[in-house]
């Protein structure tokens, strides 16, 4: 087939080879002048990593990410351990597939190379897909002043999809109420062993802070929530001042200022987080949606990414399954809908259980732990390789 995609974020460029290496064509239009990747760290958990292993990614990500002992939350004041869920080789040996940390432009870099290295994908930036028309037969593209005709067209052009908005008309986002702050702190600033080798969330009183290691263990990704009002500007490159982060996690955790007090004062960026339900729809006919640009997922269960990426090998199943194209994408639909609501509530929920207080911190505390092996099989057990494994 002949297949359209708009947006070259990590959906769109996972997408494009899962179809390329099940020998369809790829034409993916991305309207930045560059492939470029806003935000700094990312996790890769086993659902996901083993897509990026199927699409012979495995050295490339051992080579750039970073390998994590495990997850981990403490007590935003005395830095007491809540829950500890190791991630070692048990754990690769029960998934099959690592959990990997890595910088989001690190990930975005090896999915372009091999994407230019496949000969069934072409690349295309400073391309923006303006207008698009379902022929019965297939669908046309209106790129400036080309036509571009395709069997499909995927929208993975992110939480502010084009093609979201010309299937169903503009959706307007809540605001949640929280403000996201990113930052990165150079690992050699800070004192040997502060820092553990796993995934680290603190839970406090209306705000959590999160923090891992990314480039190789160069660098420590952190990304920091904290309810508040009065800004609400959803971008992920609005510059954040220090003085600004060091008192919304005033009164936190020593090392919770020791990485503030040593991050990166030109990478300091923080986000209003706004929330859209799960769509009843996604696609019409020869025309769907993949990722953000269906699903936003809150940061709260670091599966954003990760639900990208099982669409785009899921979505190549189910051509492979069905040559009719707009049954495919139902069926597409079918099988994601309900995982990716359930990540999307999930994460929502996870919003209030981190900033709990008082007694109800204390409950959420002590229950912590006796269901995260339950949640992690059923979250990295997830295998969207299982229609391209049947023959």
């Amino acid at each position: 087939m002949n297949i359209l995609i708009a947006g070259g974020g990590i959906g769109g460029i996972t997408a494009a080879l899962c179809l390329a290496k099940d020998n369809h064509q790829v034409t993916l239009f991305e309207q930045g002048h560059a492939f470029t990747e806003a935000g700094a760290g990312i996790q890769l958990s086993p659902n996901c990593s083993r897509v990026l292993h199927y699409l012979g990614l495995e050295d490339a990500l051992r080579s750039a990410g970073f390998l994590p002992e495990g997850t981990q939350a403490r007590d935003w004041r005395s830095g007491r351990v809540i829950m500890d869920s190791p991630l070692g080789d048990t754990a690769r040996q029960k998934f099959s597939t690592p959990y990997y940390h890595i910088h989001r432009g690190d990930l975005l870099e090896l999915l372009v190379d091999a994407a230019r290295r496949q000969a069934g994908i072409e690349l295309r930036t400073h391309a923006r897909i303006e207008a698009c028309n379902d022929t019965g037969d297939g669908v046309e593209a209106q790129v400036g002043s080309t036509t571009y005709k395709g069997d499909l067209l995927i929208g993975a052009d992110g939480i502010h999809s084009t093609v979201r908005t010309l299937l169903w008309g503009e959706q307007k986002p809540t605001f949640t109420g929280n403000v996201a702050w990113r930052a990165l702190v150079p690992a050699g600033s800070l004192p040997e062993g502060m820092v553990r080798p796993m995934s680290t969330v603190w839970w406090g009183p209306g705000s959590h802070f999160v923090h891992y290691y990314v480039k190789g263990g160069e660098l420590v990704n952190c990304v920091c929530v904290v309810e508040k009002e009065g800004w609400a500007i959803e971008s992920w490159t609005e510059p954040g001042e220090y003085p600004e982060l060091k008192s919304d996690f005033a009164g936190w955790h020593e090392n919770i200022q020791t990485l503030i007090d040593n991050a990166d004062h030109d990478s300091l960026y923080k986000w209003a987080l706004y929330d859209r339900p799960p769509m009843s729809a996604w696609g019409k006919g020869s025309v769907t949606l993949l990722g953000d640009a269906c699903h936003p997922t809150l940061p709260f269960m670091a599966q954003g990414a990760a639900m990208a990426i099982e669409d785009g090998a899921v979505l190549t199943g189910c051509l492979r399954a069905d040559e009719n194209v707009p049954s495919a994408l139902q069926h597409y639909e079918s099988l994601r809908k309900p995982r990716t609501a359930r990540i999307q509530k999930g994460s929502r929920r996870n919003a209030t259980v981190f900033h709990l207080s008082g007694m109800k911190a204390w409950a959420r505390n002590l229950a912590a732990g006796k269901s995260a092996g339950n949640t992690m099989d059923g979250l990295f057990g997830y295998n969207a390789l299982e229609l391209l494994h049947k023959r």
